[in-house]
């Protein structure tokens, strides 16, 4: 592999949200090497994002999750309820001056990791609380405000977590992850899955039988559960 197509996979990769340790082993290289790479590639990056504008996390995020600390975040040990379908949405907004610009995550916490993200897409700023109440329309409650450390623990944890039972984030993640502030270098304070458990629900446009086999490979028979909704 040639210099230039080492840098360019070592920017898609950390784009993706790829750690540098994890970047040193998918491309068999000693950390040494690929750290210098990185630093130099983050040097050519455009300046931060913008101010932030805001951040969101709809209710009962943490159903069934085990999180460390962090007893300022919102619905933190409110409830010891697992029932729920692990997904949870976030939303992020930059400020742009008369516009904000938002990027949205649809985040399987339990399983899968990033199953879709939106954005980045430009808003009025006077109608960003319209569109942040259209995000979440499809929940009962309204969204809670969120610090953005926050949405970095659950996007970034739970693209690990996903990794390591064999899903990568969907394709627009990569497009959406400069609204989460720097790149990713840490380690979750959460534990992913249902109890700790990986369990898969599948829904609408889930390819039940190739995610049941990537988890058989992963984690083995009898250590993750499915659930199918009734038709």
């Amino acid at each position: 592999m040639t210099d230039p197509e080492l840098a360019e996979r070592v920017r898609e990769l950390r784009q993706r949200g790829r750690t540098p340790k994890e970047i040193a082993r998918a491309l068999g290289l000693p950390p040494a090497e690929v750290t210098p790479l990185i630093r130099a590639i983050a040097a050519t990056q455009p300046k931060r994002e913008p101010p932030l504008a805001g951040c969101w996390v709809n209710q009962g995020w943490a159903a069934g999750l085990t999180v460390a600390g962090h007893t300022d975040w919102p619905d933190v040990g409110a409830t010891a309820e697992t029932a729920g379908s692990g997904l949870v949405s976030i939303l992020v907004a930059r400020d742009s001056g008369s516009s904000a610009s938002v990027c949205g995550y649809l985040v399987d916490v339990w399983c899968l990791g990033v199953k879709d993200a939106l954005g980045p897409k430009s808003v009025d700023r006077r109608k960003l609380p319209e569109f942040r109440d259209t995000y979440y329309r499809t929940y009962e409650q309204p969204p809670l405000a969120a610090p953005l450390e926050l949405a970095r623990h659950v996007v970034f944890g739970a693209i690990a977590y996903a990794r390591e039972l064999g899903f990568e984030p969907h394709p627009d993640f990569a497009g959406c992850a400069g609204h989460l502030g720097a790149p990713w270098e840490g380690q979750s304070d959460i534990i992913f899955g249902r109890n700790g458990r990986p369990t898969f629900i599948q829904g609408p446009n889930d390819e039940a039988s190739r995610v049941m086999r990537t988890l058989r490979r992963s984690v083995g028979r009898g250590n993750f559960d499915f659930l199918s909704p009734i038709a």
